[in-house]
């Protein structure tokens, strides 16, 4: 535990700090894309993409860590919340901006007591890796949906993308863990750590099942009783 919190308000400070300088980076990049762009010969005009483009990773990598180590102190604000009309919301601002836009299937879901804020986060990182995930595929499909297994409702995101080797699914949820290269698909590394630190927040239990380009179905509860 203590190790955790150290880690935490490691990432906090860190993260609070670069802030500043990251700003000053992309501002002053796109000052100089604004005044001298066109005058740029082509190699100095992508080298200041590649300054704009990292920068810009950066801050949102910036944002992730702050947001993980803010959810171990942020005060719930739980309500019976349909969860529905989140994913909706959630499905048409994953979409709108999607590398392509995938067939997404919505299911039957419950409402349950969560704090709605947070737990938009959940499904915004879940579908929007679906939906990063599945791009490849040559029919891009999303499943969202619940089932009772047990007197517990268990929602699921389910993708038919690249999937994954269940042998490293241990990794998953991990600051920084990538199931693939960076190079291929673009991420911080932090939203599975995001998603799990939220649920367990809400004590629930998430996990994942995948084959290798067979996609992948990540499952979560939001805690005994907690859904209706």
């Amino acid at each position: 535990m203590a190790a955790n919190n150290e880690l935490e308000a490691f990432s906090y400070s860190v993260s609070h700090d670069l802030r500043a300088p990251l700003r000053a980076i992309s501002g002053f990049a796109q000052i100089l894309v604004e005044d001298v762009g066109p005058t740029l010969d082509a190699d100095s005009a992508r080298q200041l993409n590649v300054v704009m483009d990292n920068a810009r990773q950066m801050g949102d990598l910036v944002d992730d860590l702050l947001m993980f180590s803010r959810l171990s102190r942020q005060a719930l604000a739980p309500a019976l919340v349909p969860q529905w009309d989140i994913v909706q919301s959630v499905v048409a601002e994953v979409t709108e901006s999607a590398e392509r836009r995938p067939e997404v299937v919505i299911g039957d879901l419950p409402s349950a007591h969560v704090d709605s804020r947070l737990f938009r986060q959940v499904w915004v990182n879940l579908i929007a890796n679906a939906a990063k995930f599945s791009a490849k595929a040559e029919s891009p499909r999303i499943e969202i949906g619940a089932k009772d297994e047990g007197g517990e409702d268990v929602f699921f995101v389910r993708d038919n993308g690249v999937g994954f080797d269940m042998q490293y699914a241990g990794k998953l949820f991990g600051v920084f863990q990538r199931m693939h290269r960076a190079e291929d698909y673009e991420g911080t590394g932090v939203g599975l750590a995001i998603v799990q630190r939220i649920v367990h927040r809400h004590g629930g239990r998430v996990w994942a099942d995948a084959r290798p380009g067979e996609g992948a179905t990540f499952y979560f509860t939001v805690g005994k009783g907690a859904a209706l």
